[in-house]
């Protein structure tokens, strides 16, 4: 993992949520603790099977 690719999505999240602060728009995120638990999940559970390697082409078995 590439700790500075870390630190400046960080940062431009920290000021992009300033940005919305400062003109009292609503973050395009969840407002409260479960809904960004939810998108944690998320991502843990794609990172999950992505490590196992196990996938399913959808467009494939409908045969696109």
């Amino acid at each position: 993992m590439n700790i500075q690719l870390v630190v400046l999505g960080l940062l431009t999240g920290a000021l992009t949520g300033a940005f919305f602060a400062l003109f009292d728009v609503p973050i395009p995120a969840p407002p409260e603790l479960p809904g960004l638990m939810g998108i944690v999940g998320i991502y843990l559970g794609y990172k999950l099977v992505e490590a196992s390697g196990v996938t399913l082409d959808v467009l494939e078995s409908i045969g696109l």
